[in-house]
């Protein structure tokens, strides 16, 4: 009978070790929440190690090897997880439990000056075992229903955590109420330093991938610069022409009409007309990138029928970098465009573009009309190109950029509007 009790604990226990697993790896890389699939695959998977390990009379290193194993595959299958990175995550995750499950029982021990606390088969063991797995359930539940919790934040707790651990078993060859054996503490204290390197070398590598993506998007923003350069320097020199042009026009207009030629006078004023309406329906705001941004975007949504309100208010000689108004007053208008264009009837398609600046901060907002409900998961928009073109894709460019700025990109929607609104920081700068 008390062999069938042990077998129960330690089945429920290894359930909320794995289940608690996938929530740490949800919660450090990023991917999908577990769902009830996983609470499936976590309970069968349990069962099955749990059988195995019982009938073969495997020591405890298997089951932590196969609980391993079923973590990352639940990982990988349901949540979409990286494989390597999941088996990281996993593989520290379980020196971590065992480790502290030590510790706990160690410092029980000592606190009673009884030996049992150690053994997991006697009713001391059985108490160290589920508070530890009390404390990770606890720990699990505020992780997964916190939208709030950082990548640094995450990496905070999970070094405070191994740096803890280092102390406490430094300090349990301190004392002297429980003997236990040298080796034992040795082994354990390089368990303690492996585990904080790990959490080095994992956040180590979270960074290079972050860096990594945010040179990528700057590439992406200095390429898209250098491709529509040549465009925009046409726009200003057709613009620059014209004025230069213009006592040339005036001059000859005044010959016509002196000599009474009125007629030639109103064809070429005709002539005149079409370029300088052209020039004079364009968005100038002093801002180059912001000016040929704006009035791409607009030929974009006339060839779409999409009706387009821009009102801007730009501070001139300020800190805003043009390649980072271009990451996010692009990405925020293309999001615009892809979604307004997917609405079936052309009379309910449209885009308002709205910049303006209050005291130091810069606000740039745009709201677009749309077809399909944006796709929200884990609280966060998700992109949906490949379906219907709504939000989600580009929003990260512009979130990195905004950030330099100590901005944000906020969203938000109604049954008929998309709202995407980016605030920034700037300074001014002096022209000498």
């Amino acid at each position: 009978m008390t062999d069938w009790v042990f077998w129960f604990s330690g089945l429920a226990a290894g359930i909320v070790r794995v289940f608690v697993c996938l929530i740490f790896i949800f919660r450090f890389l990023s991917v999908k929440k577990p769902g009830g699939k996983s609470v499936f695959a976590v309970l069968f998977g349990s069962v099955l190690i749990s059988a195995v390990v019982y009938a073969a009379g495997m020591p405890e290193l298997y089951r932590i090897i196969l609980e391993m194993v079923l973590a990352v595959a639940c990982a990988w299958r349901l949540q979409g997880a990286d494989v390597r990175m999941s088996m990281f995550i996993s593989i520290f995750y379980e020196i971590a439990v065992w480790f502290w499950q030590f510790l706990i029982a160690a410092w029980l021990g000592a606190a009673f000056h009884s030996h049992s606390f150690l053994d997991s088969k006697t009713g001391g063991g059985q108490t160290v075992i589920w508070l530890l797995h009390i404390i990770l359930a606890v720990l699990a539940g505020c992780f997964l229903k916190s939208i709030t919790i950082t990548g640094k934040e995450a990496f905070r707790f999970a070094f405070f955590i191994a740096l803890a651990g280092f102390f406490a078993v430094v300090t349990l060859s301190e004392q002297k109420a429980l003997v236990i054996s040298d080796d034992t503490l040795r082994m354990w204290t390089v368990q303690s330093v492996v585990l904080m390197m790990a959490v080095l070398v994992f956040y180590m590598n979270r960074q290079y991938e972050v860096e990594k993506q945010l040179a990528k998007l700057k590439a992406e923003q200095e390429e898209l610069l250098e491709r529509d350069y040549t465009n925009l320097n046409r726009i200003y020199a057709a613009n620059a022409k014209l004025f230069h042009d213009l006592h040339n026009h005036i001059g000859i207009l005044h010959q016509m009409l002196l000599h009474g030629k009125t007629e030639e006078a109103m064809r070429y004023l005709n002539e005149l007309q079409t370029p300088v309406q052209k020039m004079a329906d364009m968005v100038w705001t002093g801002d180059e990138t912001l000016d040929y941004l704006i009035n791409r975007k607009a030929a974009a949504a006339e060839e779409y029928g999409i009706v387009y309100q821009v009102e801007v208010e730009f501070p001139r000689h300020t800190n805003l970098r043009s390649a980072d108004l271009c990451a996010i007053l692009g990405n925020l208008l293309d999001n615009a465009l892809e979604a307004a264009k997917q609405v079936q009837k052309p009379n309910q398609r449209f885009i308002r573009l709205t910049i303006r600046r209050i005291n130091q901060m810069l606000v740039i907002k745009t709201e677009n009309s749309f077809a399909v409900m944006p796709i929200v998961k884990d609280n966060a928009l998700q992109t949906s190109k490949d379906k219907n073109g709504l939000h989600g894709w580009g929003l990260k460019s512009a979130r990195a950029a905004a950030e330099k700025y100590d901005g944000m990109v906020q969203t938000s929607y109604t049954d008929c509007v998309f709202r995407a609104v980016a605030t920034l920081s700037y300074q001014g700068i002096s022209i000498e």
